[in-house]
């Protein structure tokens, strides 16, 4: 089936086709029941990702201005408190003063719309620009892994791409850009990711590519994945005949999240975009 007109790309969806094509599209073309849980145990895993959108819900509360006194009441669970003290003593110093948290941006691109939601920007227009984003991952990935991650190209070329309504009109320069990934359980080493033009211009070019190689094929059926690692956690393995039972929750491999940030978890209404 062809891509509906309307459809967005968003780093979620951009990085299942690049993890597995055919994930991508049983997920968000064919939208098809998960056949499979994610990964064992089960309950741990609802209830880790449950607490990671409170411990968000915390800190985009604080940082819209609410007393951190009145927010730490809510972090009333051992691991989230731990979590939340970590951001009070630790959390990304020197960072611009105007701040926008949870903050969405959208840009046409390639025939279509693609879409970010940012934990939090911090702009001082004409100087800097920061991306932040909270992770709450059982360990801290190498700079390389969250280099390849399509998260860290997708939000700061989006960010240039349509920011330029936070930089007082002007279009946000690339070399203005940085990314902080800051994790709940290394709160004294945080990431950060510099950007500059040859990675804009990197980034369009393979963001582009990605997105016609799978409008090219959107009429049959995608490919399967030559790497079976990614199988280990996909629910649709069984549907793929690469296992039934989901794979245990590995702390020592597992570091990414499965982001809540999809097209249609996004109100429109409240985006800003821009147009070529």
């Amino acid at each position: 089936m062809p891509l509906p007109p309307d459809f967005q790309f968003s780093q979620n969806n951009l990085q299942d086709y690049w993890d597995c094509p055919r994930r991508f599209q049983l997920k968000h073309l064919l939208h098809q029941p998960w056949p499979a849980v994610q990964s064992e145990p089960v309950l741990e895993q609802e209830e880790r990702m449950l607490l990671g959108d409170r411990f968000h819900q915390l800190l985009h509360q604080h940082q819209v201005g609410i007393d951190p006194k009145l927010l730490s009441r809510a972090a009333n669970e051992p691991e989230l408190a731990t979590w939340w003290q970590n951001y009070l003593a630790d959390a990304p110093q020197d960072l611009p003063a105007s701040r926008y948290s949870e903050h969405s941006l959208s840009a046409p691109f390639e025939g279509f719309r693609l879409v970010a939601t940012y934990d939090l920007l911090a702009i001082e227009p004409g100087s800097r620009a920061v991306i932040v984003d909270w992770k709450t991952s059982r360990r801290q990935p190498t700079q390389q892994q969250m280099l390849e991650h399509l998260q860290s190209r997708v939000y700061p070329f989006l960010l240039v791409t349509a920011g330029a309504y936070l930089n007082g009109g002007q279009a946000i320069p690339a070399e203005q850009v940085e990314m902080i990934y800051w994790f709940t359980e290394f709160p004294k080493t945080p990431m950060i990711l510099r950007y500059d033009a040859k990675h804009y211009a990197e980034d369009r070019q393979f963001l582009g590519t990605l997105v016609h190689e799978i409008v090219s094929q959107a009429d049959g059926e995608f490919p399967l994945t030559l790497n079976e690692k990614h199988c280990r956690f996909c629910n649709y393995r069984s549907l793929c005949q690469r296992g039934v039972k989901a794979a245990n929750a590995d702390p020592e491999t597992e570091f990414s999240e499965t982001s809540s940030e999809t097209p249609e978890d996004i109100d429109f209404e409240q985006i800003a975009e821009i147009e070529f």
